[in-house]
């Protein structure tokens, strides 16, 4: 079975968010940090040079494929910041009918900018989804 090549690291997430060449998206990513870090009361890794992460969890599928992955993160994108939600959104569409401007893959949850978002919502979104990763791989 292939391992997972994405892993935490030990590298500087600050040096990574001081890199990120767009101030507005650099002050974005500052903002997701401080509002991740109370959320889960842990500190920032910089998962796979590319993704900041908070918190772990270990899983397991039915095909016996196992590892371990942040409870809540984000990676500055081109395009878009990537603010990772775990659980994905099933549970959370009264949230994000208030979030503002986004759009979400599996779970992903893509801002262009976060003036563009209720952060008061961003952040109750966040909060939540770390209790239920929690509730689900408690720790």
């Amino acid at each position: 079975m292939a391992e997972l090549k994405t892993k935490p690291g030990t590298e500087s997430v600050a040096a990574f968010i001081d890199a990120v060449e767009d101030e507005g998206k650099r002050k974005d990513c500052k903002a997701l940090v401080a509002m991740m870090r109370k959320a889960t009361g842990c500190k920032p890794v910089l998962w796979g040079g590319a993704m900041v992460g908070f918190d772990r969890y270990r899983y397991r599928y039915d095909s016996g494929r196992e590892g371990e992955w942040f409870i809540v993160g984000f990676a500055p994108r081109k395009q878009t910041l990537s603010v990772y939600i775990m659980p994905g959104f099933e549970a959370f569409s009264e949230l994000r009918a208030k979030l503002g401007k986004h759009s979400t893959g599996r779970s992903c949850l893509y801002i262009k900018r976060l003036a563009d978002v209720d952060m008061d919502v961003l952040e109750a979104l966040i909060e939540a989804s770390v209790v239920v990763m929690r509730t689900r791989h408690p720790g």
